[in-house]
């Protein structure tokens, strides 16, 4: 790290500071990784990345940002197998493993000390349970392999917030009332493994009303706990209010809080107009809104990476070079240009690692 600085110290002069830093950290990221798993044997390159995570907010951007790099390199240096429709599942989980090894790396030139669950997650998709009750000790996580695919509504407060600051807050609430403290911490805690158990039972069905109630009601006390703890915020219960207006689903605040996001779970078939007018109530108090599918495929590789669109071989072919990738237009065009739904779309070229059982 030390033999790099001097190396990024010139990355984005002309931004503020903050800016600046975030430029820099994934600059060290990408450096790190590359020199790594570079070879002095690689044609000239040129490596171009665009995301449409929002950063810092909380939706592991930065942990996408290095699985995506792992992946490439190890990739272009011919270390992984597939990825392949007939792909034996234990082969895959090896395949998962090595890049996210490589993604915690390049997480760590970021964070410093971070958890491990964002690199995880966005490398093998699906979910995971993460619990780290001794930080001395490896976290336990264990993979939900055949987790659900759900609908997910994600809503920005656009509201600054501090990791540091919350987690200090909540440690000064346990310090001045450690029982009270302690019982909404197991609370927490007994919500998310009822969570786990509820959507493995075999009777949990993703497009049934009654099934999403059940989960979304766990959603609604795991908020609760988190507001009896403090680190909620306006704008988190003023998104809160505004779904439940509408009546189409459950709310609870994500990552550390003070800010930053919340998510909603969204009920199957919700009309259109409760959706518009929703959308006109936050676009009317500066939050932005995105719609996601939680529990799906993690990392995968456009292979070819040509504009068919899912049409027929002559409606379609031309290869989407740097040219294309760099002028899609934000985050919808490059969504449209190489998202896995294409503008015309599921498009088949994407290769996933799976590894469900």
């Amino acid at each position: 790290m030390a033999a790099m600085k001097p190396h990024i110290a010139n990355v984005s002069l002309n931004k503020d500071e903050e800016e600046r830093k975030v430029h820099q950290a994934s600059a060290s990221a990408f450096l790190y990784i590359f020199l790594s798993l570079g070879s002095q044997s690689f044609p000239g390159c040129l490596y171009t990345l665009r995301s449409t995570i929002p950063i810092a907010a909380g939706l592991g951007s930065s942990a996408s940002i290095c699985v995506c790099l792992a992946a490439s390199l190890l990739l272009q240096i011919r270390t992984l197998s597939g990825p392949h429709p007939d792909q034996p599942p234990e082969e895959a989980r090896l395949q998962i493993e090595r890049i996210n090894r490589w993604a915690f790396v390049g997480e760590m030139c970021i964070h410093g000390n971070p958890s491990g669950v964002d690199n995880t997650v966005a490398t093998q998709g699906k979910a995971v349970v993460f619990q780290r009750p001794d930080y001395s000790k490896p976290p336990n996580v264990k993979p939900l392999w055949n987790f659900p695919e759900l609908p997910l509504l994600v809503v920005n407060t656009n509201q600054a917030k501090s990791t540091a600051f919350e987690v200090a807050k909540v440690a000064s609430l346990k310090k001045t009332h450690p029982q009270i403290t302690e019982s909404i911490l197991t609370a927490i805690d007994k919500v998310s493994e009822a969570a786990a158990e509820l959507i493995e039972r075999e009777d949990f069905d993703s497009e049934e009303l009654s099934s999403l109630e059940e989960l979304g009601k766990l959603m609604t006390i795991n908020h609760g706990l988190l507001v009896a703890l403090g680190v909620s915020h306006p704008r988190l219960e003023r998104i809160r209010e505004l779904v439940d207006h509408e009546g189409i689903g459950w709310t609870k605040l994500t990552g550390a809080g003070g800010g930053g996001c919340a998510i909603t779970l969204l009920k199957p078939d919700v009309p259109a107009e409760k959706m518009r007018r929703l959308d006109e109530a936050l676009a009317k108090e500066n939050y932005s809104k995105y719609e996601t599918t939680l529990g799906c495929d993690g990392v995968g590789v456009l292979m070819p990476a040509v504009l068919k669109n899912g049409l027929g071989e002559d409606e379609g072919g031309d290869e989407i070079d740097q040219d294309k990738f760099l002028n899609a237009d934000g985050m919808k065009g490059v969504e449209e240009l190489v998202g896995v739904n294409g503008k015309n779309g599921d498009r088949e070229a994407w290769k996933f690692w799976r590894v469900e059982d």
